[in-house]
């Protein structure tokens, strides 16, 4: 049977996974262990040269042991890349009455975004580099995800641009080229590079500003 996902502000992998029982602080402490374990191999080999033989002796474990909180490899896959979908994809789930102007919150969001790529590294980069593996029902949950949060950014986008705050042509095709630019993080980032995970975010939050045709507003007394 399908997974659904759960509603946009609590969004939550489709339903159906190996998990045996409720979550308790023991449990979540065993599955965080198989989790890191598993991303690190999982960076370092890809999905395909990773098995779960090799996770489990990664944590020198039995294979019960990790299959008692995940169903298979794939699970595992899935539920590291599915935390930095939401965290990108729910940057933009503000308060009802936060009043502030368009732009401000296009902005915001955007760094936002590109912070919880860059803090994800490596998990949020796997759906960059092997797409192909997820389930059908995993895709379709994320594309709901990612729609839920275009839905939200091209009206700002829009009202930022009636506000003469930013310019642009046509706003989807804006929309998708700004959040574009940290997907490209997985060709070329590395934690202890030459920039910091700072620098990283400031030079690519000035780049997305740029691609919306962000306009620079004169300070000071002058006309």
């Amino acid at each position: 049977m399908g997974r659904t996902l759960e509603t946009p502000h609590k969004p939550g992998l489709p339903h159906g996974t190996g998990r045996q029982r409720a979550a308790t602080a023991s449990t979540e402490v065993q599955r965080e262990r198989i989790l890191q374990a598993a991303a690190e191999l999982f960076a370092r080999q890809g999905y395909a040269n990773t098995t779960m033989a090799q996770i489990v002796g990664a944590l020198g474990v039995t294979k019960p042991f990790v299959y008692y909180y995940f169903r298979d490899k794939q699970e595992i896959f899935e539920v590291l890349s599915w935390r930095p979908a939401v965290a990108c994809f729910t940057v933009l789930d503000l308060p009802a009455d936060d009043a502030r102007p368009a732009c401000a919150k296009v902005l915001e969001a955007l760094e936002r975004l590109i912070r919880a790529t860059v803090a994800h590294y490596p998990c949020g980069f796997f759906p960059y580099r092997e797409p192909q593996v997820y389930r059908p029902e995993y895709t379709a949950a994320l594309k709901k995800l990612a729609n839920h949060f275009y839905g939200r950014l091209c009206p700002l986008l829009e009202q930022a641009r009636r506000d003469g705050d930013l310019d642009f042509a046509d706003t989807k095709i804006t929309a998708l080229a700004a959040c574009s630019l940290p997907g490209f993080l997985y060709t070329w980032y590395r934690p202890d590079g030459r920039l910091s995970a700072d620098e990283v975010v400031a030079e690519l939050s000035t780049l997305a500003g740029r691609v919306l045709g962000l306009k620079i507003k004169p300070t000071g007394d002058t006309p």
